[in-house]
């Protein structure tokens, strides 16, 4: 591309705890990825608590997106459109960076793109991938989801697959809360389990036998805490690095045997992971591997790009305005928005 063929877009995320403001350049190019987190925060409270996420986010947003202009160089002029998360995610967080980009839209007369959170997420893969192109299969797995995501062509994708119960990172915050880790779970849990021995105790792995690509994690935390409970009425010492490391392999196996049956069936060449357990360095190194075996390509984004974050969200945003989307003046936070909706 030659420069005045580049896009620029203004992103903003606020989906849940990180209020996140991006600067990104065709799509793949990040200017400046700007992430106030609110963990210290919901620590207090062994989780994140709405009202509060959204007061900090009001708190906190004007400051992100002038520190992303600021990094990335850029006034709003230069910006080709704005770009933010409308769904899914908590309601009142979505709200505060829906009316954000809605006032910044109108004030800059710029183009407003409403992204889904989760086609974020599976975006984050082309940050750092260069050569990563559609069609490819992504497994999306985070504290609120897990999807087998087909992703077609760029903004069209088919959801083969979905967890039940649980979201895989849900499951890990509650096993960790359970044995005493608090939150957030998942790196807590990771840690752990470089401690302990993954084949200590059998946990069970849920199949769905109508839906083979679909996930089902509250039995295999039943599992843990009935566990739990059985060593403390007995009076048996409970090691507690073995329990992360048991669990964290059920959970690991289940996600990798469904996503390479998926892989299988599709045919697919490229496979591509996203989301905030992602980052967690066991189902990295457990797919990496599955992939080298059955000869496929495996991309995944760096820890930072797993997280909720606005690079992913601008990311995202240059395929959907080079499609055509715009959205007006009524876009709302839709917090249970299905992924390929309008």
């Amino acid at each position: 591309m030659n420069k005045k063929e580049d896009i620029i877009i203004l992103a903003i995320e606020s989906s849940c705890d990180e209020t996140a403001a991006a600067v990104v350049k065709n799509g793949r190019e990040v200017l400046s990825n700007i992430i106030s987190s609110q963990i210290e925060l919901h620590k207090l409270y062994g989780g994140v608590v709405p009202e509060i996420a959204s007061r900090k986010h009001i708190e906190k947003i004007n400051q992100v997106i002038e520190e992303a202009l600021k990094t990335a160089d850029k006034s709003l002029d230069e910006i080709d459109a704005v770009a933010v998360t409308y769904g899914p995610g908590l309601v009142g967080a979505l709200l505060v960076g829906v009316a954000e980009a809605k006032a910044i839209s109108y004030a800059a007369q710029k183009p407003l793109v409403g992204v889904h959170h989760i086609e974020g997420h599976i975006c984050a893969n082309y940050i750092e991938n260069p050569k990563l192109e559609p069609p490819f299969l992504c497994l999306v797995a985070s504290g609120g989801h897990t999807h087998l995501v087909l992703a077609k062509d760029y903004g069209k994708y088919q959801v083969i697959g979905r967890t039940r119960d649980d979201a895989a990172g849900e499951a890990f915050d509650k096993v960790a809360r359970a044995i005493g880790l608090g939150y957030p779970g998942g790196p807590k849990m990771e840690k752990l389990s470089k401690e302990g021995n993954p084949d200590a105790i059998l946990f069970p792995r849920a199949k769905i036998a109508d839906h083979p690509y679909d996930f089902s994690f509250s039995g295999v935390k039943s599992a843990v805490l009935n566990y739990l409970n059985g060593c403390k009425m007995k009076g048996i010492p409970v090691v507690e690095a073995d329990v992360a490391a048991s669990f964290q392999k059920a959970v690991v196996q289940v996600l990798v045997e469904h996503a390479m049956l998926a892989a299988r069936e599709f045919g697919v060449k490229q496979f591509a992971i996203a989301g905030g357990v992602a980052s967690n360095a066991a189902l990295r190194e457990e797919m990496r591997q599955a992939c080298e075996k059955r000869k496929i390509d495996f991309y995944h984004p760096s820890p930072i790009l797993c997280t909720d974050n606005a690079a992913m969200i601008g990311a995202a945003a240059y395929y959907e305005y080079l499609a055509g989307t715009r959205h007006g003046w009524d876009l709302n936070a839709v917090p249970n928005l299905k992924l390929g909706e309008r």
